[in-house]
């Protein structure tokens, strides 16, 4: 059987690089999988007709069986210019609908489609794979932790009527030992007025659509979490934490930037460097920016600054410390800073510092500044500090479960085959 009459698993990613990569090492890691062979196609929904280079970058070094399609760029002319993100994101989707039910037509008719994956902002898209008989699959690129916030999200909506930020007591999320501060919530949800807000709780409240939830996590991260999200009798769909899967291969670095890095990294202590990136849309404002910097130089810490080009325009989220447009746990360091920006980078904050206690967090001030103060304290504290040798300890064990996890005989990998095991049933 040729590569064009195997079943299919067809991926409808949201925009966004945080989104697209984690989708696309995800179809690599069912490709690897020699006793299921499939074939992967990704549908695209479009807001322009110029992609973004990491978006070529991306889907450049896509292995054979796996193929995409571009949808038509859908207009947001609509709009008003203040319209957030994780609405355009929504509709970017919902807007892509007619073109996605013919593509999956299309599909269907030549061969067999095992499943539809789509992330949490293209939940719209299940009804779709219903009306041909496909079951949908949401693939969560955060935390499992956000993930159960985020079931627990319609409850906490039909409970109060005030802002969130004004809720008198803290949130306890289902399997999290730690009470979260109204503030550490996701910002798309501190307005509940915002479109923004409405179009996740539209998502969230869609989540038990599902046929499955693959969460880009793994057990012992978050142990109680994920025993909660797979609790029976909850009406939750079935949830395969499958994680942390990180990106194998990349075509970035090819004028010799990345070469040069490794090699000044290579000259210093391992361990001795710290990493700054705010991710591909992580953004700071000139004030924060100005204090970062010479916040850095008061630390005398080495570190290594990554600064977006001007003309990379994709969407992701911002961490202090670690590029990742995923779960914070992708690439695990000996011990970092957190700095959170955005989104649902604050919930992530009190998992890492509160509940895991791999990080520090820099106190803001009043109007939400970090001092350079505070930024040279944390960075000494974290890298000549007891508290920072204690926190590389707890990292280094957290990094040898993640790599338990994704081993031949590890949680993930054991999940992953569930997974697949339910899919073959359908060929």
């Amino acid at each position: 059987m040729d590569q064009f009459q195997k079943p299919q698993i067809v991926i409808v990613p949201s925009p966004g690089m945080g989104h697209l990569i984690p989708l696309v090492e995800f179809a690599n890691k069912l490709l690897l999988r020699h006793e299921f062979s499939i074939s992967v196609t990704f549908i695209i929904s479009t807001t322009g007709s110029v992609l973004s280079k990491a978006q070529k970058s991306a889907l450049e070094i896509l292995p054979q069986g796996i193929t995409y399609t571009f949808l038509p760029p859908v207009s947001f002319e609509d709009l008003p210019k203040d319209t957030k993100i994780q609405t355009k994101l929504s509709l970017t989707i919902t807007r892509s609908l007619p073109s996605i039910r013919d593509s999956i037509k299309s599909l269907s008719a030549s061969s067999g489609v095992l499943a539809l994956v789509t992330d949490h902002f293209g939940t719209d898209a299940f009804d779709v794979a219903k009306e041909f008989n496909i079951p949908p699959y949401l693939f969560f690129t955060s935390s499992a932790l956000q993930l159960s916030f985020l079931f627990d999200l319609p409850k906490l909506d039909q409970r109060f009527v005030c802002e969130y930020r004004d809720m008198p007591e803290p949130v306890n999320i289902p399997g999290f030992s730690v009470p979260v501060h109204s503030s550490d919530l996701p910002e798309p949800i501190q307005d509940r007025k915002n479109d923004a807000y409405k179009w996740f709780l539209h998502n969230a409240k869609r989540f038990v659509l599902a046929d499955g939830i693959i969460v880009n996590s793994f057990v012992d991260l978050s142990s109680g979490v994920v025993e909660a999200l797979q609790e029976k009798g909850t009406g939750k769909p079935p949830v395969y934490p499958i994680g942390p899967i990180t990106r194998t291969s990349s075509s970035s670095g090819a004028d010799g930037s990345e070469t040069d890095c490794l090699k000044w990294l290579d000259n210093h202590p391992c361990g001795s460097v710290l990493f700054v990136s705010f991710g591909s849309g992580g953004t700071l404002s000139y004030d924060q920016f100005s204090e970062l910097a010479l916040g850095l130089e008061m630390s005398e810490q080495r570190f290594l600054w990554v600064v977006k080009s001007p003309d990379d325009k994709s969407a992701s989220g911002s961490y202090f410390s670690i590029q990742s447009n995923r779960d914070p746990f992708d690439f695990l360091p000996k011990g970092f800073v957190d700095r959170t920006k955005s989104r649902e980078q604050k919930l992530n904050a009190v998992m890492l510092t509160e509940d895991l206690k791999v990080a520090l967090r820099p106190k803001a001030n009043e109007d939400g500044l970090v001092r350079r103060e505070e930024i040279a304290k944390v960075l000494k504290c974290l890298f000549q500090g007891e508290e920072g040798v204690e926190i590389r300890e707890r990292m280094k064990r957290l990094k040898e479960a993640a790599a338990m996890a994704v081993s031949k005989e590890g949680s993930s990998t054991h999940s992953l085959s569930e997974l697949v095991l339910k899919w073959r049933s359908r060929e």
